[in-house]
C-alpha cells in the first residue's frame, strides 16, 4: 500500500489558498497531474501552478464559479481535454460567505450558502462520475467541517446546514459508487488559513487553542496529508469514512 499518485490525474477545486493550495501541492509532490481550479482567486492559482511546473509536475489551471453547471461542467470537460483522465476528485471550494444566526438569515443567503458549498461539489461530481468509473481506480474526498459537530456556534450554522448536506452526500455516493470509487471525507477543525483570518479573530483563534488537547490549531499541510491518505491506494478499504483532524478538539 502506497501513497504515491504516480501517473493519476486528480482535480481539486479552490486551489489557490488554504487547504486547496496545499493539497494540490502535496499531490503533485505525490506524482499527479493536478487540475487547478480557481474561481476569483487567480494569482493564488497561478502561483501553485508555477511551483508545481518548476518542480517538474503537470499542473492545469482551471476557471469557473462552480455554482453555475455550464462552468462545473466545463471544468471537468478541459481537465478531461488536456488529460484524457480523472481519477481522484477533491471537493475543497467552499465559504460561509458571511456568519448569520438562522432567525436573521434571508432566503438568499441561505440559498447562496447552501449553493457554495453543496451544489458545487455536486455540480462537479456528477460530471466527474463517469471518468471515475472509467480510472477504475477512483477517488472522491469532501472537504466539510468541524461545525457540523458543534452546531456552528457565533453565526456559522448556515455553514455548518450545508457542509452537513456534503456529509450526507459523501455517505450516499459512497454506496452508489461502490464498488468502482471509493468516497470519502475529511472534517477538519480549526485550521490556521485565511479563512479563519477573515471568519475569527487572533483572540478566538488563541482560544481554540485552549480547547483543543493538542494545545495548538491545525495547518493547511497537516489537512493535505490527510486528504492524500484517503485519495491514495493507502486507504484502499476506505469508503463513506469520516476523517477527524481536529487535534482532539471533538472526540466521538
Amino acid at each position: 500500500m502506497t501513497n504515491s499518485l504516480t501517473g493519476r490525474v486528480a482535480l481539486v477545486t479552490g486551489a489557490g489558498v488554504g487547504i486547496g493550495r496545499a493539497t494540490a501541492l502535496l499531490f503533485a509532490q505525490a506524482g499527479a497531474t493536478v487540475g487547478i481550479h480557481y474561481h476569483t482567486s487567480k494569482a493564488g492559482a497561478e502561483e501553485v501552478a508555477r511551483s508545481i511546473q518548476a518542480n517538474g509536475g503537470k499542473a492545469y489551471l482551471l476557471q469557473g464559479d462552480l455554482t453555475r453547471e455550464a462552468d462545473a461542467n466545463g471544468v471537468v470537460d478541459q481537465l478531461i481535454e488536456k488529460t484524457g483522465r480523472l481519477d481522484i476528485l477533491f471537493n475543497n471550494a467552499g465559504s460561509p460567505l458571511k456568519y448569520s444566526t438562522i432567525e436573521a438569515c434571508s432566503l438568499e443567503h441561505w440559498h447562496n450558502v447552501f449553493n457554495v458549498n453543496a451544489t458545487t461539489a455536486f455540480l462537479v461530481t456528477r460530471r466527474a462520475i463517469p471518468h471515475l468509473r472509467a480510472s477504475k481506480n477512483g477517488s472522491i474526498v469532501n472537504n466539510l467541517t468541524l461545525s457540523i459537530q458543534t452546531g456552528g456556534a457565533g453565526g456559522g450554522g448556515v455553514y455548518a446546514a450545508a457542509k452537513g448536506a456534503l456529509q450526507v452526500m459523501t455517505r450516499t455516493l459512497a454506496k452508489e459508487l461502490a464498488p468502482i470509487v471509493r468516497v470519502n471525507a475529511i472534517m477538519p477543525g480549526v485550521i490556521a488559513t485565511a479563512h479563519h483570518e477573515t471568519f475569527s479573530t487572533p483572540a478566538k483563534m488563541e482560544d481554540y487553542k485552549k480547547q483543543t488537547p493538542l494545545a495548538r490549531n491545525g495547518s493547511a499541510d497537516e489537512v493535505a496529508q490527510a486528504v492524500l491518505f484517503l485519495a491514495s491506494d493507502a486507504a484502499s478499504f476506505m469508503t463513506g469514512a469520516i476523517l477527524d483532524i481536529n487535534g482532539g478538539r471533538f472526540l466521538r
